[in-house]
């Protein structure tokens, strides 16, 4: 089974982190300063499954002995 590649399975990015200006200081609910809060969250975590699945993808097969080959006389 061929493995995938990096274009199969992109790092993901990180949300834009909003400036002071971009909040309105009107107590909006949910203020962008939330929604990126929440956009962070969501990508730590896309993040921390993705460095597992790179781990498992990138980790050395180990492979099992198997009975000692004979050569045929």
């Amino acid at each position: 089974m061929p493995r995938a590649s990096l274009k199969d399975d992109p790092q993901p990015v990180p949300p834009v982190q909003p400036e002071l200006e971009d909040c309105c200081h009107s107590g909006c609910n949910p203020c962008v300063f939330d929604l990126y809060d929440e956009a962070f969250e969501r990508y730590q975590q896309a993040l921390a499954e993705w460095q597992a699945r790179q781990a498992i993808r990138t980790a050395p097969t180990v492979r099992t002995p198997q009975s000692k080959s004979r050569t045929r006389r």
